[in-house]
């Protein structure tokens, strides 16, 4: 570990510096984290369902400790596996993790090689026992399904990357599925960085669909996809399993003749406002089976001559006007927050592994720190706080200093006593 010599600062020569202060540590809040760890079973569930390729007689740290050292490492923010030789002593890890130190870098990323071709599934299992925990607690008697594309930028020539034109750089291209309503991760895919947005589209998410109408019967789910999901296989699988849909539509002629006629052609009576209409008819695409329901959102901004017009295909029935479905699909937009946190927060599309499957293991690590932090924060945090960001969370109550004080039967973590957000804490 590396040492900071004791350094004297100019402004105040009094004042010296240097880390060799004993049994401190920096994570304190990875406490509650592994409190609520225990309450909802959450690293018990993904030992249950995971099942590791591994031969060794003898274990120091069994895959148990390993994965909840690496997803804690995770949600603490650090990023990478070298933290763990900085950590090997911390008094709060070892305490988390439940060994006497934390293991070093070598035997973390030695854990990958345990993984094998089912071991996505045996993590997507143990991801969605956990969601169901969530779901009933909740008692959510709706389901929105939030499906995007992502880009994971990669390093070098690593497995499966190639160029994504929309992106215009080398990478991955994965496909996520986050709920809408609560911002859980329900699924995610990786896939190679040329394949198109909804390529596999439908075994991605019918899985989802069809687990929630045999558990929960009672729950409505509900989709919600930009353009790129325009397809009829996704249209045809939320038609045959009684699924809700808005999707929106890439505009071409036809579209764009049946919006015109419904808009007034004179130009506007004031320029300073602009207007908007919304409409529904029945359209078919020459690739779809029959006709669809198709919203038309016309925009005249203020001190404009013409109309731009936005297409939503839906099945929602006609209790619900145009206006409701377009504003229904707006909300959308919250997705890309969870897209945000994911990524810059839990580190989602760190490939940094030649391996593309090592790389999904680690995406699929980076879902179960960002949920396990999502249902703490949804379903224990004060109202005032529920919509916290990871790096609020880190400086509020995981970065908070203690100092371990040891007597005969328990291990005393003395927090400052001028820490800002103790009642909060």
């Amino acid at each position: 570990m590396a040492t900071l010599p004791q350094i004297t600062l100019k402004f105040n020569r009094q004042i010296k510096l240097s880390n060799d202060g004993g049994s401190l540590s920096s994570n304190t809040g990875e406490f509650i984290y592994r409190e609520f760890d225990e309450k909802i079973g959450f690293t018990k569930t993904i030992m249950k369902h995971l099942h590791l390729n591994d031969k060794s007689l003898y274990h120091l740290y069994s895959n148990e400790n390993l994965i909840r050292q690496k997803i804690y490492q995770m949600i603490a923010g650090y990023a990478v596996d070298d933290a763990a030789d900085h950590l090997t002593n911390d008094p709060v890890f070892t305490k988390v993790v439940g060994t006497d130190t934390l293991t070093s870098q070598p035997s973390l990323s030695r854990l990958y090689t345990r993984f094998d071709n089912g071991s996505v599934g045996h993590l997507n299992d143990a991801n969605q026992e956990l969601l169901d925990k969530a779901h009933e607690y909740r008692e959510s008697k709706a389901l929105i399904i939030d499906l995007d594309s992502t880009h994971s930028d990669t390093f070098g020539d690593q497995e499966s990357v190639a160029y994504n034109t929309h992106y215009g750089t080398v990478g991955f291209h994965p496909l996520v599925a986050f709920d809408g309503m609560t911002g859980d991760f329900l699924k995610a895919k990786l896939r190679p960085g040329n394949v198109y947005t909804s390529n596999g589209v439908r075994d991605f998410v019918e899985p989802i669909i069809k687990h929630y109408n045999e558990k929960f019967p009672e729950t409505t789910p509900f989709i919600r996809g930009d353009s790129g999901f325009a397809v009829p296989e996704l249209y045809d699988l939320c038609e045959a399993e009684s699924v809700y849909y808005v999707i929106r539509l890439k505009s071409n002629a036809i579209l764009q003749r049946l919006a015109d006629k419904y808009q007034p052609s004179t130009a506007p009576t004031d320029i300073s406002q602009a207007e908007y209409y919304f409409d529904e008819t029945e359209y078919q695409a020459k690739s779809w089976s029959k006709p669809r329901k198709i919203t038309i959102q016309s925009v005249r901004p203020a001190g404009e001559l013409f109309f731009t017009h936005s297409f939503y295909v839906t099945n929602l029935i006609d209790a619900f006007t145009p206006n409701t479905i377009v504003r229904t699909y707006q909300k959308r937009g919250t997705m890309e927050n969870y897209i945000k946190e994911a990524k810059n927060g839990f580190y989602l599309d760190k490939m940094d592994s030649h391996s593309f499957q090592v790389n999904e293991i680690k995406m699929m690590l980076s879902l179960l720190a960002y949920n396990l932090t999502n249902w703490l924060r949804t379903l224990c945090f004060p109202e005032g706080q529920k919509t916290m960001q990871i790096e609020t969370i880190r400086t509020r109550i995981i970065k908070v200093a203690s100092k371990l004080v040891k007597s005969g039967r328990s291990f005393y973590f003395k927090l400052s006593s001028s820490f800002v957000y103790q009642d909060f804490f």
